[in-house]
């Protein structure tokens, strides 16, 4: 054993010199998002919409970017190791198809139409068809897709689905009441695309468009009143960009959203002429390795990383989502929204640090009390979304809540706060698949035939349950059975059984399964540290697997996962080996 512990701390300190590495010189942590096809197709038409003269360096490189990273089969994915999937290659070919003044693309454009012929047909009504029934009742991400289509001809105006931007006059609090087909984040887009789609096709109804009309300047300056200072909307290129190429077709390329959102995309392009999807996930990520590195002596001066993450806590009504003060974002930027994930993150985070200022602590505890649904459990945003996946509970997120009110619960311990952590122990039995398992909101796999991860969220849900005490519960024992028959034959985890392994997945299911007393779970963790340690020593933390799953389906890989995530697996596998010696 003691051969394999030495191997194991060793890759243990590669991992967290790798981790230490990456920090910033305050100490914080903010991360390397990978390049998005998707982001650098929408950045590039938005441009192309707005002046294809003043931005014909960044349309030209980001067009190039996008004929390089082109995969064999002639479409794209989300990232250059994704998979061609149909919206992203869609997205491309209109990027391509505006961007083209004699860039010589066409070697590029015949493949992605071989492509989308294969996976949807020739003509454009049935790729609509295909992308609308890809998505499903959800118009988040394909109306905005088809309508960056008809800017580029591809698709015609009168197939696009309308959206009812005149709802936005509504209070914020009507939203979850009106069963719309978009998701709550969403509300730039509803109305900067919604005003372009009415002017293109307006409704035959002279009462809705009468409504309609008398909505524009209103809505306009609800969507101006929502926009970060960065000008990038969630910090997003793709939501900032269909926003822009929205307004520049609408004849308002001069309007100050659009502006604002144009210097947003110039500021978020790579020298390679990519885009990735956000700006950063700084909070997170810093959220997460403090929590990899509890206890660590590189935490010792903690004072400028408490103090940088109480400065990140809301405090006051976000102008977005009309969230109350007290939560945490991703990240530190304007653009960012406060959500449960993040607030959870931040609270487990802060009692690793620990911290004087208690008021904070509490705010951020009861902002997660009055998100909780009625289902017990807790979703990302707003509550009371949940028509729509991306706003419904989530087992991943319930899961991290109730790490974050136990590390507190001797500063608010509460009839209600005892009710709250009922309501999520429920939902999470209740949401629990019959085989152990638990699917995560925003994690995913490309492989998995549902591309969903019930790695990835089974391994939170029972990592979360033996930090709250919870690891001897049936579901507890049902989900690490899980865990360990998803183990592969190389000892390590993709996202389901018999998915290929990677090391961000297999260091959750050891984090999960090093402190279980069975045997059977303690020889699973231990080979799936042999196969970090080995694929860390062939320098894998430096090549990240697209697991994360973006709004709409969207995929990318974050830089620091990998490493993040073996350091805390790593480090309690070698307690458990160290406490029974």
């Amino acid at each position: 054993m003691s051969v394999r512990r030495d191997r194991l701390a060793r890759a243990c300190d590669a991992a967290r010199e790798h981790l230490l590495a990456a920090r910033t010189a305050t100490g914080v942590w903010t991360g390397r998002l990978s390049a998005s096809a998707l982001s650098t197709a929408t950045a590039v038409s938005a441009l192309c919409m707005v002046s294809r003269e003043k931005f014909d360096d960044l349309i030209t490189e980001g067009a190039r970017w996008l004929a390089r990273t082109q995969n064999v089969d002639g479409g794209w994915g989300d990232t250059v190791d994704s998979p061609s999937n149909l919206a992203t290659t869609m997205l491309a070919r209109a990027a391509l198809t505006l961007a083209d003044d004699d860039l010589a693309l066409a070697s590029s454009v015949d493949p992605a139409e071989t492509f989308l012929s294969r996976m949807a047909g020739d003509s454009p009504r049935r790729r609509v068809e295909s992308l609308c029934e890809s998505y499903g009742e959800d118009r988040t991400f394909a109306v905005p897709i088809l309508m960056n289509c008809a800017l580029a001809g591809h698709v015609d105006w009168k197939d696009v689905p309308p959206l009812p931007f005149e709802l936005a006059r509504l209070p914020r609090r009507w939203f979850s009441r009106l069963r719309l087909h978009v998701v709550s984040y969403a509300l730039p887009a509803l109305i900067a695309i919604g005003q372009l789609l009415h002017l293109k096709h307006p409704t035959r109804h002279p009462l809705l468009a009468a409504v309609r009309d008398a909505s524009i300047d209103a809505t306009l300056r609800r969507l101006a009143a929502i926009q970060p200072a960065t000008g990038g909307f969630l910090e997003a290129t793709p939501l900032t960009g269909f926003v822009v190429m929205s307004l520049a077709a609408a004849g308002r390329v001069d309007h100050v959203v659009a502006k604002r959102g144009v210097g947003f995309i110039e500021r978020s392009a790579r020298d390679d002429g990519s885009w990735p999807i956000d700006t950063n996930l700084a909070t997170w990520v810093t959220t997460q390795a403090v929590d990899a590195l509890a206890g660590d002596d590189a935490l010792h001066d903690v004072d400028d990383v408490r103090r940088w993450l109480l400065a990140q806590q809301h405090t006051a009504i976000h102008p977005y989502t009309g969230s109350p003060p007290g939560a945490w974002a991703w990240t530190p930027l304007s653009g960012g929204v406060p959500d449960a994930d993040d607030t959870a993150g931040a609270l487990v985070a802060l009692a690793h640090l620990g911290v004087d200022d208690t008021d904070a602590v509490v705010a951020g505890l009861r902002w997660l009390i009055d998100l909780q649904n009625t289902d017990g459990g807790w979703p990302t945003f707003c509550r009371g979304w949940g028509k729509l996946s991306f706003d419904r509970s989530a087992p991943d997120l319930t899961a991290h809540v109730l790490r974050a009110f136990v590390a507190w619960r001797r500063t608010l311990d509460t009839a209600r706060v005892r009710r709250a952590v009922r309501g999520g122990y429920d939902f999470l039995k209740h949401t629990q698949d019959t085989d152990g398992s638990w699917t995560p909101l925003w994690f995913g796999n490309q492989h998995v035939v549902d591309h969903a991860n019930p790695v990835y969220g089974t391994a939170r849900v029972v990592t979360a349950y033996h930090a709250i005490g919870r690891a001897r519960c049936e579901e507890a024992r049902r989900g690490v059975a899980f865990l360990k028959d998803a183990q592969n034959l190389d000892g390590g985890w993709g996202g389901a059984r018999d998915v290929p392994s990677t090391i961000e997945e297999t260091a959750l299911a050891v984090r999960a399964l090093a402190p279980c007393r069975d045997d059977a779970a303690q020889t699973a963790s231990l080979s799936g540290a042999d196969f970090l340690a080995e694929r860390i020593d062939e320098g894998g933390l430096a090549k990240p697997a697209p697991i994360g799953l973006y709004f709409a389906s969207l995929w990318y890989a974050e830089g620091l996962y990998g490493a993040i995530w073996s350091v805390a697996a790593l480090r309690t596998v070698l307690k458990a080996v160290n406490d029974e010696e």
